[in-house]
């Protein structure tokens, strides 16, 4: 076990989330070096399972009461919460990480297991990332598109049919509340529909090919 100085008056979770912020800050900056470009939720979900197998590994070496690995997800959620993400989202983030560390034939994931072996300064969260560096799922470019069309399809979408409903209120007032209900989806459909298209071809072009 790697020799970093924590406070023997911290709880068990609290050793846990010292030592696997240690580590983690020795092993960003070899990462960040190297440009990845993920997307933010793939990159924050392999940073969590390496955490997870950090805390995992060190948990075993103070005597607990629980499962090791348990008392991971638990020091993690701590962590989250303590960051600032409220009880029911780090909640359900700790069950999506918990399924996340295993692979459909039940064996740990590469995260996981790399966090669980690591040692300072050692290259193993870089080695994770550079494994899923050609993966179309997890490119930072194709989040940008789907993020950019999300928001045109929302904000375009939305303007549209508050601008059909006005019209059709201002210059049709015998319509019914469904005539003008129906005006405004129709008119929402003309931008996210094509939005929606276009973004599918750009990512068959873009990335697919």
């Amino acid at each position: 076990m790697d020799e970093i100085k924590i406070d023997q008056g911290l709880s068990t979770s609290d050793l846990c989330i010292q030592y696997g912020r240690e580590m983690l800050t020795s092993q960003l900056p070899l990462t960040e070096k190297k440009g990845y470009d993920f997307a933010p939720p793939f990159h924050e979900m392999i940073v969590h399972l390496y955490l997870l197998g950090v805390m995992w590994r060190h948990g075993e070496s103070l005597n607990l009461l629980i499962d090791s690995r348990e008392h991971a997800l638990a020091a993690l959620r701590l962590m989250l919460v303590n960051a600032g993400m409220n009880n029911n989202k780090s909640l359900k983030h700790i069950v999506f990480l918990d399924k996340m560390s295993r692979i459909k034939d039940g064996s740990d994931a590469l995260a996981l297991t790399a966090g669980y072996q690591a040692t300072l300064n050692d290259g193993s969260l870089d080695m994770v990332f550079d494994e899923h560096r050609d993966e179309t799922r997890t490119s930072g470019a194709l989040w940008r598109l789907y993020d950019r069309s999300k928001k045109i399809m929302l904000m375009g979408g939305g303007a549209a049919a508050f601008v059909a409903i006005w019209f059709v209120t201002i210059f049709i007032p015998s319509s019914t509340g469904m005539a003008i209900l129906t005006a405004g989806i129709i008119a929402a459909a003309f931008i996210v529909i094509p939005t929606f298209i276009i973004g599918m071809l750009i990512y068959r072009i873009k990335f697919k090919n």
